[in-house]
């Protein structure tokens, strides 16, 4: 490009010089000495034109170098960029196969959260809950012979949780699992204040087949958890027998059940246990006892069963002197469906409350025989699935013997009626009223000890609930 732009001007150059060389017109050759000594105005107009094409010339040249350094400064730059663009590109392939790599490792050393849960421990484990709430006024009062009439510690009203259970199941195989159930409360409406924490359940299950199943622990004892699940209301208040402290849920032994038959016809248990119950563990008794349980379902919906105790209610050691043997017989028809829930019990015991009672002043085998017999009725009428009216009657006779100074035997009549409202499947929440009268003497019930040398009421209005997740 410079060589060209120079060639130009120089040819431009040379036609300028020509054309000032070359004559207008033909002159007499006597005026050229004359014109030796004269300036030519020519040539400085020359001058001025190389001058000029010089510095033409010059702006080129610089045009052009700088051109050449701004194009390789590009060049140089888009060098540069192509080089930290591999850079960049080879830097991306090294961290995705860094971390390509550490993912393998930890997917191998720690399995994903899905693999861990479908084979870990914890896959064969569940945990549940079940909590019994309410919010309710007591009024309960006392009459003595003389008409006297006596106030109660729990009257008023008061928010509590009753029970409040946490299960945890697991699984070992087909044949092996274990269950451990807490409870965190003793005595709920009494004076006592205590809040404790205990074992409801813990128990090692072998199932060797529906209809033989055996347990080895503390777990449910044959007729009290069955009377619940036909009942449905145990969150308003405890069955018959558990109400009145003429049998319990749970103890500490060894347990069979099952069921076979035809649509599960038949279903049984037995139970050797200590009778002391599932509050007490301690080696205070020498004996074991014995409860057990039959149920037939004839047809759908339908359940007969009886049942029976025997046994000395974890009282008898080397210490102390036993005198009788504590028994119970139970009857109980019922029948349940989606909408209907109506049962009846009996239950008939002896020397319930006197296993340690003198024979005195009578020699053996005179020894007293103190009797008990009561029956329950239930039922219930679900409306839809949300809503449903349920009542109850329960009537006890606790003893034979009557209370010295009283007017008469001790009777005790109970029941309660509500309406339960299911917000969603596992929430309860009931309104209820319960009335119990115990009449000539006292009687020691899931509510507190209700009644009076004469007479004793308990009333108790509120809601009643129950949360199962």
């Amino acid at each position: 490009m410079k060589v060209y732009h120079r060639l130009a001007a120089g040819a431009a150059l040379g036609a300028i010089a020509m054309t000032s060389a070359m004559p207008a017109d033909a002159k007499p050759k006597k005026h050229s000495a004359a014109r030796k000594h004269a300036e030519d105005p020519r040539d400085a107009k020359i001058r001025s034109l190389e001058a000029k094409l010089d510095a033409l010339t010059q702006r080129i040249d610089a045009q052009e170098a700088a051109q050449q350094a701004t194009a390789q400064q590009a060049q140089s730059a888009q060098a540069a960029a192509a080089t930290a663009q591999t850079q960049a590109t080879t830097a991306l392939s090294q961290s995705q196969a860094a971390q390509a790599q550490a993912t393998q490792v930890a997917t191998q050393e720690v399995p994903p959260l899905k693999k861990a849960l479908a084979t870990g421990w914890f896959a064969n484990t569940s945990i549940s809950a079940k909590g019994f709430l309410n919010v309710s006024n007591i009024h309960q009062r006392s009459t003595d012979l003389g008409g006297n009439t006596v106030d109660n510690i729990q009257d008023g009203t008061q928010a509590e949780l009753k029970r409040f259970y946490v299960g945890i199941d697991h699984k070992f195989n087909d044949v092996f699992s274990a269950n451990v159930t807490t409870d965190f409360r003793y005595n709920t409406n009494g004076t006592s204040k205590d809040v404790l924490v205990y074992l409801k359940k813990a128990y090692l299950q072998a199932k060797l087949s529906p209809a033989f199943i055996v347990r080895a622990g503390e777990a449910d004892l044959p007729w009290v958890p069955f009377e619940e699940g036909l009942y449905g209301y145990r969150f308003v208040e405890n069955v018959l027998i558990d109400r009145t402290k003429f049998g319990t849920s749970t103890d500490w032994g060894v347990h069979v059940l099952g069921t076979f038959g035809p649509h599960n016809l038949v279903s049984y248990q037995v139970s050797a246990i200590n009778g002391a119950g599932y509050k007490n563990l301690s080696r205070s008794t020498n004996t074991i006892d014995l409860e057990g349980r039959v149920s037939v379902n004839p047809v759908k919906g339908v359940t007969v069963a009886a049942g029976g105790y025997s046994g000395k209610l974890g009282k008898s050691n080397d210490t102390v002197n036993v005198h009788n043997r504590a028994e119970r017989f139970n009857l109980l028809a019922a029948y349940t469906d989606n909408k209907i829930r109506a049962g009846v019990e009996y239950f008939w015991a002896k020397n319930w409350n006197n296993i340690t009672t003198s024979p005195q002043p009578l020699p053996p085998p005179n020894t007293p025989n103190d009797k008990s017999h009561g029956w329950s009725a239930f039922g219930s009428f679900a409306f839809n699935p949300k809503l449903a009216v349920f009542g109850r009657y329960d009537w006890l006779k606790p003893t034979d013997f009557r209370v010295s100074g009283t007017a008469g035997d001790v009777k005790d009549n109970y029941f309660n009626v509500g309406l339960d409202y299911k917000p969603i499947g596992p929430i309860d929440l009931a309104l209820v009223y319960k009335r119990e009268k115990t009449k000539n003497g006292f009687l020691s019930t899931s509510n507190g000890t209700i009644g009076g040398l004469d007479q004793g009421t308990y009333d108790e209005f509120g809601v009643f609930g129950q949360f199962v997740f």
